[in-house]
């Protein structure tokens, strides 16, 4: 079954035996479970490296100006491709800030050429150098702010379709929100053990899948195999 902001809080609600309770103190409010889940699906968000938050995004380099703007929802850049005027494409290579102060210690309006490097600048710019003597097209893939099962607002909104996660790999995100609400209500341990161990276990498996399955080709990299230990028939 996928997963609704209203029937995940009730599966939790439902499996931990704590409801919002109809008088004070109340203890798993909406509120509370909004946080509780959000959390959740930050902690599975940075714990795996998945296909399901790239973005891409194309905008221009302006000459003499060698810092580009952040898009807002950005957490990580993948990589930097360029086009130049002539219609060809090629990659930037990432260095670290004192690289760029270093190889690139005149970044003025004069002292422009085709960029090679870029580099996270601050949490409003990434930086390029040599500054574009150019405008060259510039495309952006990147890792954008997941999409959260507590959004009420966006339309569709999350809370009401679901998301990626919710949709496809409920069990995981309710293993996470478990492990969340324990800790939060502060007990019993071995529910808490027992619903950390799930988490792990679902994890894994999400992780063979979106980095391991999705990220090979069969033809060109065979079939997954396991390693089965097995007798040989002479014993």
């Amino acid at each position: 079954m996928a997963y609704t902001l209203d029937n995940l809080r009730d599966d939790i609600r439902n499996y931990t035996e704590v409801d919002n309770g109809s008088t004070s103190p109340k203890v798993l409010t909406d509120s509370v479970l909004g946080a509780i889940i959000k959390n959740a699906e930050n902690k599975i968000y940075r714990e795996i490296d998945t296909d399901q938050n790239v973005f891409y995004a194309t905008s221009n380099a302006i000459i003499g100006n060698r810092y580009v703007t952040i898009p807002d929802n950005l957490r990580a850049i993948r990589y930097v491709q360029f086009k130049d005027q002539a219609g060809n494409q090629y990659y930037l290579e990432q260095r670290d800030t004192s690289f760029m102060a270093e190889y690139y210690s005149t970044p003025g309006t004069s002292a422009v050429d085709i960029p090679k490097y870029y580099a996270n600048w601050d949490e409003e710019f990434w930086v390029l150098a040599p500054t574009p003597d150019k405008t060259y097209e510039i495309t952006l893939a990147y890792d954008k702010e997941p999409e959260t099962i507590t959004d009420t607002t966006s339309s569709p909104a999350p809370a009401t379709v679901g998301t990626y996660l919710s949709n496809k790999y409920q069990d995981l995100l309710l293993y996470a929100c478990l492990v969340n609400t324990y800790a939060y209500l502060k007990g019993p341990q071995d529910m808490l053990q027992y619903y950390q161990q799930a988490y792990r276990q679902a994890i894994e498996s999400y992780a063979i899948e979106q980095i391991g399955i999705r990220r090979r080709d069969e033809y060109q990299d065979g079939e997954v195999r396991a390693q089965l230990n097995v007798k040989p028939p002479s014993s």
